[in-house]
């Protein structure tokens, strides 16, 4: 008995006359070069998938002067944070894109001077074509270095300090405000928020929304606990409150986490969810729905924040220029007010 002989590759060659075009136009219709027609670039993707062929990625890359990445770095050095279900969906968002662009995602996570100096090695190499930035903090390091590096970057959510060209957000603020707001129309007077980290733009905008709709309304910030977007945070924050301000009776959490953190605690302490605390979350995740009471939150549209980053940095790497985009959110009723 032999053994069954290995399959041999198709060839560019094959896929130029199986399409009936020249290895160049081949070649050009492949690396998405410009000046291919309409009719040329179909030919050869059926002659592609006809042959099974498989690009060599560094022939590709060789022809296109290009890494056929983009990276994607999350000011984070806990591989924990890849556990949050906010980042699962936000990669699936971005791997969505990518895989329609045929790309290679980079992942990192950067916060430590190692963190950091991996994170420029790379963008000096060109090991990616782009990259996405998200939750800087503070004055990070890492937003210098993409302003600077010689690639195209595009950053989740806008950075605390710095002016930034090309980002995708949510409307924090607006949906800190309309969470605010329905704890206000079901007449609590005594709101309490947890925070999330205030050395991020998106902590300070939530906060700054949840301040807004209470003086608006002619009242005045109960207690406030911070904490950091975490489920253990959450509970803390939550027990702090009930030390410091055990007369409230609405809390409106920065994110689910820290909501579903709050909900344990105040179960612990035998208060009752929505009938002497009302508590709302924000990001819209699964943990949202199946806490106990259901939570009432502000969701905010996370796969297509994925989405929205990465098409932005394609656009940037096809020489575009597109505009700073902001994405709504929608306050979801349930069972914890």
């Amino acid at each position: 008995m032999t053994d069954e002989p290995t399959r041999r590759r198709p060839t560019l060659d094959e896929v130029a006359e199986r399409a009936g075009v020249s290895r160049t136009a081949a070649s050009r219709a492949l690396n998405n070069a410009p000046n291919v027609s309409r009719g040329k670039r179909d030919a050869v993707q059926r002659a592609i998938k006809e042959l099974g062929y498989i690009p060599n990625p560094t022939a590709r890359a060789l022809a296109t002067q290009q890494a056929g990445a983009v990276g994607l770095i999350i000011s984070g050095e806990d591989p924990a944070v890849l556990a949050d279900p906010f980042y699962g969906q936000v990669i699936a968002g971005v791997a969505a894109v990518l895989e329609e662009a045929d790309l290679h995602l980079v992942l990192c996570l950067a916060t430590s001077t190692r963190g950091q100096v991996r994170v420029k090695q790379l963008l000096q190499a060109r090991a990616v074509d782009g990259v996405m930035l998200m939750s800087l903090r503070g004055d990070d390091p890492l937003t210098r270095l993409a302003l600077e590096a010689d690639v195209p970057a595009v950053f989740g959510g806008k950075p605390l300090h710095g002016q930034v060209p090309y980002y995708v957000d949510v409307d924090n603020a607006s949906g800190a405000r309309e969470a605010t707001d329905h704890l206000i129309s079901l007449g609590r007077t005594r709101i309490a928020t947890i925070t999330g980290l205030l050395d991020t733009d998106v902590g300070r905008a939530r906060r700054r929304g949840y301040t807004e709709a209470l003086t608006l309304a002619g009242l005045s910030p109960h207690a406030e606990a911070a904490g950091d977007f975490t489920e253990r945070s959450g509970i803390a924050a939550m027990e702090s409150l009930l030390a410091r301000a055990p007369d409230l009776d609405a809390v409106f959490a920065a994110n689910d986490n820290m909501a579903v953190g709050a909900l344990r605690a105040l179960h612990r302490a035998g208060r009752s969810v929505p009938a002497d605390i009302a508590v709302v979350g924000f990001d819209g995740l699964t943990a949202s729905e199946i806490a106990e009471p259901a939570l009432t939150t502000v969701r905010q549209p996370i796969q297509s924040i994925g989405r929205e980053m990465t098409r932005m940095l394609l656009a940037l790497i096809a020489g575009e220029k597109p505009s700073p985009l902001i994405l709504p959110t929608t306050l979801i009723r349930r069972d914890s007010t």
